[in-house]
């Protein structure tokens, strides 16, 4: 028998299953089955479900003679099952890669219980991925197994069959079978989770929970339908009647209940307008023919509803309904004419701040989008307190972000009156990104553009010819360009791309990049340091991983099942993850994280650090691979979608003909790389010095020097950059945990 049985029913899926069933037979788990039920689909997916059962034994299909609908196409696919335990998956989502392994790996932990709950997102059809808003409910790791009155908060999950994997024998035993209609999800749920002697949690997004544009999905549905509702709730009582041991789940189910049918009264596009009264006066039955003993109504508006249904008064419902949407329409137009007013009042403020003279010792500074100190611009604010001390330093930042300043930085939220003064007054402006359309670049100020990083991927005007990649308009990006005095460049390679795609009137400052000056000027005690702050183990090794954004994944989707990896490189390996990941490091990946094998530095305020602390780095395509080159350690790329990558975003040189180290296509060589020497083997270094030759001209380690000193004081002769083959960069950890151990 099988470990596990997936039953997927398809009907009108032709479009979509195919990406599904790959998502399963794809995974690196392979004790399953796949149990496909056509339920007699008009369209291609019978055929499409015979094309995947011909290639792969391990789907078998089921062709129904008559439409069914999805809760008997469910229990046709529950005959079939062999399996220890049953998963459901419908035919229009998708499993997230090693979810299957996680999944069993976490039945083997908890010792096999009657269900295992799990985590999924929202999958949208322009690419977004939104993370379950109860998933806090999964967060807790004890106790392992459990039952529903240990953890009663868990009814407050979306009552879904497919975020469970079922013991099949438990099923059975309890002769659980889906109703018809709609919303036989319910009955399912709860009657099975009341009646659970054991229950664990994989806090894990399993489950890619697409949100069609159109149709699919019945919550968006007008329709009569949604009076199955009253049916599935009877079964649920009719369940709990049944079996009076579970009498105590009467109250919290009696919630679920009417929480339930108001959702459907309340929401748009469920009921026809004119079954909205019939459908309030069957709840109000219900609710008061089934109102528990001793029930405490919750409080507020939600309560206060509650009263309304039981008093089958659904004129006063009405009536507190549109006077809340009266109410919050006010509120939304008066606060419109406030955040109006406020802004009319900086702009006067800007435009008298405009009028006075320019502050030749103001410099204000941002980055990435006014997201906080770091990059370029902050190496150079640093530089220049030492060598011009008299030139004040303010920092534009988003007032989400303030509280990741460092102390003693100087800042003007955006939007406030004070940030306003600076764009108004100051004399130079230092970005990594543009500043706002809003700034009107005055006589005498100076611009300096440092970017932040070398292009690999299309940049500026080159990415009209991939309209995929950017939604921006050339002119509009020419005219913020045109404000530029200065641009900084890290290699003659970046210098002829910057000037050829931003064709403005600056000048080219080839200082190399401010931010990679620590790179070569860090000893051994800021390494040791850079790698003890991160808590990494002496001895082991850390591998930097650091992938970069995909314009067709609006939300980044995790290439690498990096529980898996860190168990195969094993204990004395270190995994660095940065990177903004829609699943939550935890079950396995928790576990490991705790014993310091695997850290999340997404939120590091310093990626040189992370640079610093690191024994190789691996990415795809992020221009990370540029900055790391100076430190002449080892860089493996994992570009398993690369050809997808350049067609969609284009790139400026051939990244597999010209890598700065040993390359991956699959997470199973990533390993053998990272197992054996390959990651530093003389081929690797090779690949790295043919690199470094290419894309390393500049950063000697004097970067921010030359920028202070030829922008901010005016002096003529850049200072001579240092030839590579004379340049030593930072030590390698080994090489500075050695000289610690000879001091």
């Amino acid at each position: 028998m099988p470990r596990l049985t997936l039953i997927v029913p398809a009907y009108n899926v032709q479009g979509y299953v195919r990406e599904c069933l790959d998502s399963v037979l794809q995974q690196d788990f392979t004790d399953f089955e796949v149990v496909a039920v056509d339920d007699c689909s008009p369209d291609a997916s019978g055929a499409i479900l015979d094309e995947y059962a011909e290639r792969d034994a391990r789907v078998r299909v089921l062709h129904l003679s008559e439409n069914v609908g999805l809760g008997h196409a469910r229990n046709a696919g529950i005959e079939q099952a062999t399996g220890d335990y049953l998963l459901f998956l419908d035919s229009d989502d998708t499993l997230t890669p090693g979810s299957l392994s996680g999944i069993a790996a976490r039945l083997d932990a908890t010792d096999d219980p009657d269900i295992l709950i799990y985590d999924y997102a929202r999958s949208y059809w322009d690419g977004r991925l939104l993370p379950n808003q109860r998933a806090a409910l999964l967060s807790r790791s004890e106790p392992a197994v459990f039952t529903l009155a240990e953890r009663p908060e868990l009814l407050d999950l979306l009552q879904i069959v497919w975020n469970k994997a079922y013991r099949r024998d438990f099923v059975e035993a309890h002769g659980f079978r889906f109703p018809s209609g709609y919303y036989e999800d319910a009955p399912w749920t709860y009657t099975s989770m009341v009646s659970a002697r054991s229950i664990a949690i994989l806090d894990r997004i399993c489950v890619l929970y697409r949100q069609r544009r159109e149709g699919g999905n019945i919550l968006r549905t007008v329709s009569r339908k949604h009076f199955d509702v009253f049916d599935q709730y009877d079964r649920v009582f009719t369940y709990l009647d049944e079996h009076p041991e579970f009498d105590s789940w009467r109250p919290p189910l009696f919630r679920k209940m009417v929480d339930h049918y108001l959702t459907v009264m309340e929401k748009p596009g469920r009921l026809p307008k004119d079954a909205r009264s019939e459908f309030f006066h069957r709840a109000a039955k219900d609710y008061n023919r089934r109102l528990p003993q001793g029930f405490e109504r919750p409080g507020g508006a939600r309560g206060y509803k509650y009263a309304l249904l039981g008093m089958d008064s659904f004129p006063a419902l009405t009536g507190v309904t549109r006077a809340n949407r009266v109410r919050n329409r006010a509120r939304a137009r008066n606060n419109e004419r406030i955040g109006r007013a406020k802004r009319a009042a900086m702009r006067m403020i800007y435009q008298s701040q405009l009028r006075l003279p320019v502050d030749e010792n103001l410099a204000v500074f941002s980055a990435y989008w006014s997201r906080g100190y770091t990059c370029n611009p902050a190496a150079i604010d640093a530089e220049l307190a030492r060598l011009a001390p008299h030139i004040r330093r303010v920092w534009a930042v988003r007032a989400e972000h303030v509280s990741q300043v460092p102390e003693g930085v100087e800042v003007a939220v955006v939007g406030s009156r004070e940030y306003w003064t600076a764009l108004a007054r100051g004399k130079y402006f230092i970005n990594n990104v543009n500043f706002a359309d809003s700034l009107v670049k005055r006589p005498g100020q100076i611009h300096l553009q440092t970017h932040h990083g070398t292009p690999l991927k299309t940049m500026g005007l080159d990415q009209a010819n991939y309209p995929a990649s950017t939604s921006m308009k050339m002119e509009d990006l020419l005219r913020r360009c045109d404000r530029w005095d200065y641009s900084l460049s890290s290699n003659r390679f970046s210098t002829t791309v910057w000037e050829r795609v931003y064709p403005c009137s600056y000048t080219s400052l080839e200082t190399g990049y401010p931010r990679n000056d620590v790179l070569v000027n860090a000893g051994a005690e800021e390494v040791a340091k850079a790698r003890h702050e991160l808590g990494a183990p002496d001895g082991s090794k850390v591998f930097l991983y650091m992938p970069t954004h995909r314009e067709y994944q609006k939300e980044f989707t995790p290439r690498i099942d990096l529980a898996k990896l860190s168990e195969e490189l094993g204990p004395d390996v270190t995994l660095l993850v940065r990177g903004h990941y829609f699943y939550k490091p935890t079950g396995r990946l928790a576990e490991l994280q705790a014993s310091g094998r695997v850290i999340d530095v997404s939120a590091h305020p310093s990626v040189e650090q992370l640079y610093l602390a690191a024994d190789a780095l691996i990415t795809d395509y992020s221009s990370a691979m540029f900055d790391y080159a100076n430190l002449d350690r080892p860089i493996v790329i994992f570009a398993d979608d690369w050809e997808t990558y350049k067609v969609v975003r284009g790139s400026y040189f051939d990244l597999m003909a010209e890598p700065p180290g040993a390359v991956a296509t699959t997470q199973a060589r990533l390993t053998e790389i990272l197992r054996s020497d390959e990651w530093r083997s003389q081929e690797s270094a090779a690949f790295r010095a043919a690199f470094r030759e290419r894309y390393c001209d500049f950063d000697d380690g004097r970067a921010a020097e030359r920028v202070v000193r030829r922008v901010f004081l005016g002096e003529e002769n850049l200072l001579p950059v240092v030839p590579l083959a004379d340049r030593k960069p930072a030590p390698t950890p080994a090489q500075a945990l050695e000289l610690f151990e000879r001091v």
